[in-house]
């Protein structure tokens, strides 16, 4: 039978981030709902042709979406919030986008006038709405928009958009395979509100919707529908497996298209049987992050079951070795079965295009695959396999010789980082004194008064910024006029952080492109490219680095900036730096030797710029790890070796410092329950944390003993435009209060305002500042 090449998914973005142009004219007031549209439907057309064009023979559609897919869904199936006010009918954009964003003026088109003046509690809130809570999408470094359910919830069909983009594409002559995410998934990962039940128990009410979308697709002509259900691949209870039994049952009965069931992020492990018995079509599966799977697939499936195997990475940037892939999947193919080849997962997380990084070092280059690659690298695979290896033997030992040379180059290793990894003394992960002692010479040194404020790093990194740091990477401006524009970008911060009467400052981060990029930059073995930007929400994208050798910090790299920011002002100055897990975990890593070790290499790098920083005078250094939970194993059973090694990597960047000097943490949107015991162990002084967007429910974690260290609750959104009042501030406080001795709490944002706008910043930390007074006066 003939092998083919299918996709998953595809970057969204575009080759020159259109995407993001799109959707911050529309949010501007710059471009009207048609154009987004025109823009979004161009994008869409230009995707399917890349894949086309490059040897995919089934192509996604409804992978795109202009915020969210896990969104889109819950568009689709009717579970709006009831606060966004809507009752039935197509959601516009104006509610699409206040689920994702927000909403800072008078609410979304549906009318909340009322919205302004005074809640519940008599105090003063401000205007609009406040976005859907975030997290991450398994772990990966997207986000996705958590759906919430009621327990009343009525689901109804309310957008036909994988319809509408199945016509577009084959519109255009070219036949695609729409995408779902699966009811099972969906549903485990969204969240009950309003009372304790499982969302499970709401199946029989959002099937109906799912059978319609499939009726609707097979009524337009579709012949294959991919649902995808990634939670397979996770830990599962006996009633969740029996959903899978009942839903796909009800699915198959009544879809009138042929099911690909996608897995991916792992092993189907326990749930094996599970997904072999389900009636659908075809499975997918990732060889890639699970390649023992294949045998025991391949031994149990039904013969008729067409087999998707995920073979090439669609979670890192490094070409294959096609030979080694062909050898392992050849017995695949002769034992008769249909065959598909295709990424371990959608493409979406990988950049789009090798071909632009026409800048990048050409060894480095040679070892490397972005989303076209990988569909071109399938496609000889795929054509090996049908018409023999001598029809692409120029490929495959082009592929070959880049894996030998990435094997053997002396780029990859440093005897000066492999001695002193060999030299690593388990006591240098552990902080000199216990909490308690550290904390009283801590309070005596900073004398700090209760709930103290501060930000969590970054400002506004506004045109002028982007433009001074474009022209000085183009040449035009020198080093001597770009440091002259950056100290007085920190002189500005400085002074107004006093007069809004911050208690613990920052510089502001004007030199930083991103928290990662910076220090990465400045680190041996890492390597930065031009434009492989990928999605991290929304129109939030970012260009991870590319760890492909041994890792040490030649100099310095924050220190001097420090230095001057603490010059212009007596209050404590923050050092702001970014933790070993979390550049790990944001960068796309070497997979010749095991992350732990690449971590704890970067976790020594660390140690040396905190110790130099606490040199230099810092009294409170900040190490953030925002990506710590997200390298998670999706399998309890693995989640205790991920978090021994990288709380030990915390603990060798943060504890060569004395007691009084004070080491913060940061961490992003996470299930903290799941982990609270490792943070503890991380020993941080303080840990500042996003919660604002679940209203403090994610505080519950830290209650009690299991924490004992000071905590900084985020107590408003950073990735709305909103800029809530005071009294809504203060509600938070008063609910962490409710949670957390208060004699241990910070009041500060939930996240940097690197993305936010100045207008908005100022009108938010006044008001952060007295919603703090507010609560030391009671």
């Amino acid at each position: 039978m003939t092998v083919t090449v299918a996709t998953l998914g595809f970057p969204r973005i575009g080759p020159r981030r259109e995407l993001k142009q799109a959707l911050e004219e529309h949010w501007a007031g710059n471009g009207d709902e048609a154009a987004l549209q025109a823009a979004a439907a161009r994008l869409r057309a230009d995707n399917w042709i890349w894949q086309r064009d490059r040897g995919a023979d089934i192509i996604p559609s409804n992978d795109f979406s202009l915020y969210d897919h896990v969104l889109d869904m819950s568009v689709m199936v009717g579970a709006i919030p009831s606060r966004y006010g809507w009752s039935g009918g197509p959601v516009d954009s104006a509610t699409y986008f206040a689920m994702a964003r927000g909403d800072a003026a008078e609410g979304c088109a549906h009318g909340h006038a009322d919205a302004a003046g005074a809640d519940a509690s008599g105090t003063d809130t401000a205007g609009g709405l406040p976005a859907a809570e975030m997290t991450k999408w398994f772990d990966t470094n997207y986000h996705y928009l958590v759906p919430e359910f009621s327990a009343d919830q009525v689901f109804r069909l309310s957008s036909a958009k994988p319809v509408d983009e199945y016509l577009q594409a084959r519109a255009l002559g070219i036949e695609t395979r729409p995408v779902l995410l699966g009811p099972i998934s969906y549903l485990l990962l969204g969240k009950a509100r309003g009372g304790a039940f499982d969302p499970l128990s709401l199946l029989p009410r959002l099937l109906p919707v799912y059978v319609a979308i499939l009726r609707a697709l097979a009524d337009a002509g579709a012949g294959w529908v991919q649902i995808d259900e990634p939670c397979l691949v996770t830990d599962l209870t006996d009633a969740a497996r029996a959903a899978y039994d009942r839903a796909y049952a009800q699915l198959a009965a009544g879809a009138g298209v042929r099911l690909m069931l996608a897995t991916y992020f792992g092993a189907l492990g326990d749930n094996l049987d599970t997904a072999l018995a389900l009636p659908v079509d075809g499975l997918h599966i990732d060889l890639v992050r699970a390649p023992d799977q294949l045998g025991p697939v391949l031994a149990a499936a039904r013969p008729d079951l067409v087999l998707s195997l995920g073979v090439i990475d669609g979670r890192n940037v490094w070409r294959a070795d096609l030979q080694a892939l062909l050898d392992r999947i050849a017995p695949a193919v002769r034992a008769g079965r249909t065959i598909q080849l295709a990424p371990s997962c959608s493409l979406l997380h990988t950049p789009l295009d090798l071909d632009r990084e026409t800048a990048l070092d050409g060894e480095i280059r040679s070892w490397l695959a972005f989303a076209v690659q990988k569909i071109t690298e399938l496609a000889t695979l795929a054509r090996a396999l049908n018409d023999g290896p001598a029809a692409v033997r120029a490929e495959l030992d082009a592929a070959s010789a880049a894996a030998a040379s990435r094997g053997t180059s002396p780029r990859i290793h440093d005897p000066s980082v492999q001695q002193r990894m060999a030299a690593i003394d388990p006591a240098q992960a552990r902080r000199a004194s216990p909490f308690a002692v550290r904390q009283a010479a801590q309070r005596a040194r900073l004398g700090l008064p209760a709930f103290p404020t501060t930000t969590i790093g970054s400002f506004p990194q506004t045109g002028d910024v982007r433009q001074a740091r474009a022209a000085h990477a183009r040449g035009t401006l020198s080093d001597a006029a770009y440091d002259s524009f950056l100290r007085a970008e920190i002189v500005r911060a400085v002074q107004w952080q006093e007069e809004a009467g911050l208690d613990v400052l920052v510089h502001g981060e004007f030199e930083r492109n991103d928290m990662v990029q910076y220090f990465g930059e400045r680190l041996s073995g890492f390597a930065f490219t031009r434009h492989a930007w990928v999605q991290s929400y929304g129109s939030r994208y970012v260009r991870p680095p590319i760890i492909y050798g041994d890792v040490r910090r030649p100099e310095p790299m924050t220190v001097a900036w420090w230095r001057y920011a603490q010059s212009l002002t007596d209050r404590p100055m923050k050092g702001m730096l970014t933790g070993p897990v979390t550049i790990l975990n944001w960068s796309f890593v070497r997979d010749d030797q095991p992350r732990e070790r690449t971590c704890r290499q970067i976790a020594l790098a660390i140690r040396d710029e905190v110790t130099d920083v606490e040199a230099a005078g810092a009294a409170i250094i900040q190490i953030d790890e925002a990506a710590l939970r997200e390298g998670l194993p999706l399998r309890r059973a693995d989640w205790q070796a991920y978090l021994d090694w990288a709380v030990a990597c915390f603990g060798i960047a943060a504890s060569g410092v004395a007691d009084a000097t004070q080491i913060h943490t940061h961490m992003c949107y996470s299930e903290f329950n799941d982990i609270i015991d490792a943070i503890a162990a991380m020993d941080a002084d303080v840990i500042s944390i996003e919660t604002a967007r679940s209203r403090m429910d994610l505080l519950d974690a830290f209650t009690g003993r299991r924490y004992p260290a000071e905590i900084g609750p985020g107590v408003y959104d950073i990735h709305s435009p909103r800029a809530p009042a005071a009294g809504e501030m203060l509600d938070l406080l008063r609910a962490a209060a409710g949670r957390i001795d208060p004699d241990r709490l910070w009041v500060n944002p939930d996240c940097g305002l690197k993305t936010r706008k100045w207008p908005e910043v100022r009108t938010a930390i006044a008001a952060m500042v007295d919603a703090a007074r507010r609560m030391r006066a009671a």
